[in-house]
Order: structure tokens, then C-alpha cells, then sequence
């Protein structure tokens, strides 16, 4: 899980402390990971954080190098600490995604010919930070320089396989103006259980 960006257009707010319904967003997709299945290690790439409801099993903590990176640079880091064949590779600001997402991305990447799944919103737009990986591909997709590169860049020359979700799980709380919707929902929707 990605939770370390500069949050630029929240004017560099601590994006995954922003709290939507009482949570923090860090805390609301632990919770989603948390609600899907075969999960063997919650890896965060970010500054250590309190949290509301550790995950069973804890989480292991990282840094991309440098700090403020980028999110390939988090990808890298955080993949040193995963020895199973599929990760997930998630944004820590998506208030709305549930385990139910993340374990239909596990059956994608499962696929035969798959790579990787990613959500994509009703509008065709693909969430990157919404995704699992057969790890071995990820790997191999990763530039020798990671640091500033595109999320979109690792995913040329994979086979992809999209999997449709609703707006609200596509949902991330990248300005002011999303957070200020998430939180309107937030009221009727429970964390990582849509």
C-alpha cells in the first residue's frame, strides 16, 4: 500500500490522514485488505502511523529511497518485502474500496494469460493504484531507475485485465474536491464494506 506521496493538490496534507467518517483513509483500506482473502503480509510504503485497528499480522513498514519518490519508487521498495506469487498494489486513498474489489483484481491476475488487474471505473479510466500483479511480472516491469516514473509505465507491454467497479470504489482522494465527496458518503457507507 502506497501512503507516502506529497499530496500536492491537498496542499501537501498528510493525504492518508485525512479522515472520511471518522477514519482515516490508511485505516480505511487496511480495512478492505483486511476484508479480502489470502493476505500473507500488509506492506505500507510510507511514514510509520498510528492506526486505528492494526490488521491481524500487523503491517510491515517501508520507505521508498528517496522519501517523496514517487509511487514506482514506493512500488520497488515495498516489493522487497514480498515473496508471494500475486501482491495487490493499492493507493491508500481510495475510502471506498472494499475487500470485495480486491479479491475480483486477485481472480483477474489469475487468469492464465493475465499479468495484472486493474480496476476501471464506469467511464473507462483505469485506478493504476487499484491493481494485483503476478509479482514476478511487476518485478520484471520495474525500471532500474524507478525514482519519478509514471505507475501507468508499468503496465505497457502487460496483459491486463480490467475489472469494472463502481464509481465510489474508484474513488481517490487526490484534491480537495474528492475528499469533500467522500465524506458526503462516507456517512452511508462503513468502511472496506460497500
Amino acid at each position: 500500500m502506497l501512503a507516502g506521496g506529497a499530496a500536492r493538490r491537498l496542499g501537501g496534507r498528510d493525504k492518508p490522514g485525512v479522515v472520511v467518517g471518522g477514519t482515516t483513509l490508511l485505516d480505511r483500506v487496511l480495512a478492505a485488505v483486511a476484508g479480502g482473502t489470502g493476505t500473507e503480509r500488509i506492506v505500507v510504503v510510507g511514514p510509520r502511523r498510528d492506526l486505528a485497528a492494526p490488521p491481524e499480522g500487523g503491517v510491515w513498514w517501508c520507505r521508498e529511497d528517496p522519501p517523496g519518490g514517487g509511487p514506482v519508487a514506493a512500488i520497488a521498495a515495498g516489493l522487497v518485502a514480498i515473496a508471494t506469487p500475486f501482491v495487490a498494489v493499492l493507493a491508500a486513498d481510495l475510502p471506498f474500496l472494499t475487500g470485495r474489489e480486491i479479491e475480483l483484481l486477485r481472480r483477474g491476475a489469475e487468469e492464465p494469460a493475465a499479468h495484472a488487474a486493474v480496476l476501471v471505473d464506469p467511464g473507462g479510466r483505469r485506478q493504476y493504484l487499484a491493481a494485483v500483479w503476478r509479482t514476478a511480472r511487476l518485478r520484471a516491469a520495474l525500471p532500474a531507475d524507478p525514482v519519478g516514473r509514471p505507475v501507468r509505465g508499468l503496465f505497457a507491454d502487460q496483459v491486463v485485465m480490467s475489472v469494472r467497479a463502481d464509481a465510489l470504489a474508484c474513488l481517490d482522494c487526490d484534491a480537495p474536491a474528492d475528499v469533500a465527496r467522500a465524506r458526503r458518503w462516507a456517512g452511508r457507507v462503513r468502511p472496506g464494506t460497500m
